[in-house]
């Protein structure tokens, strides 16, 4: 099976949000994305704040988007370059199925 959309979910700080919106806003496509704010757990306590270690979570803001096979090597490219060592954590996932009801 071959996949032409894709779901790309991207975790930023904060501090990020807007520089985020400005990038995914150069590839929106026509469902455009989501954002939201959602809290991270994780094992390690690398970067993280005092309250950060003692609640166990870290803010950040969730990104999600379709994206079509042809845009991806571009995205992650822009991504890659402008997000360098910020941390940002991705994943992308192919769709099955998507639309409007």
């Amino acid at each position: 099976m071959t996949h032409e959309t894709y779901l790309i979910t991207i975790n930023v700080s904060p501090a990020l949000e807007e520089a985020m919106v400005d990038c995914l806003l150069t590839f929106e496509t026509a469902q455009g994305f989501s954002s939201f704010p959602v809290n991270a757990h994780d094992h390690r306590n690398q970067g993280l704040s005092i309250a950060e270690q003692v609640t166990g979570r870290q803010r950040k803001m969730r990104f999600q988007m379709y994206i079509d096979k042809d845009h991806v090597s571009a995205l992650l490219s822009k991504i890659k370059a402008d997000f360098s060592g910020t941390g940002l954590h991705y994943w992308m996932v192919p769709v099955l199925e998507h639309g409007e009801i």
